[in-house]
């Protein structure tokens, strides 16, 4: 990718936008109720991710943890990670059949801009599980997967 020649405007190549993230996911996050790292410490290309939420407080997700993969392909982050609940549950944008989070049923996805990142979605997401419209949805099984 190009680097700009002006300001604010430079265009931070993937890979390093990529081990800047990866090194934010290390340190743990806000309350650390949200985190994310590599797949694999080998893949030079850094694609595959995994990420935890712990579901939110006074939530019908309360306690649970939840994992997620993300996929980070070549154009990342000009369009966003594929992202894939590994634990079941039961959203609004999550498909019930494979954990796919449908970017059209997820706004962060769906409106996506390079300046988001992966901390962003998984922070998204929590704040999704514990939306009026999410208190409501009966959840599998705790430790069911996908």
């Amino acid at each position: 990718m190009p680097i700009s020649s002006g300001g604010s405007s430079d265009v931070v190549p993937r890979n390093f936008r990529l081990l800047e993230e990866l090194e934010r996911g290390e340190k743990g996050i806000g309350d650390g109720t949200v985190s994310y790292g590599m797949d694999d410490g080998d893949d030079i290309y850094m694609r595959s991710w995994t990420g935890t939420i712990i579901g939110p407080i006074n939530s019908v997700h309360e306690g649970r943890i939840y994992q997620l993969k993300l996929f980070c392909d070549k154009d990342y982050p000009e369009k966003p990670p594929s992202v894939r609940f590994h634990s079941r549950i039961n959203m609004t944008c999550v498909n019930p059949e494979t954990g796919v989070v449908e970017a059209k049923k997820f706004g962060m996805l769906a409106n996506w801009q390079r300046e988001f990142t992966m901390e962003d979605i998984l922070t998204q997401l929590k704040k999704e599980m514990a939306a009026p419209h999410s208190r409501k949805l009966v959840q599998p099984p705790e430790g069911a997967f996908f």
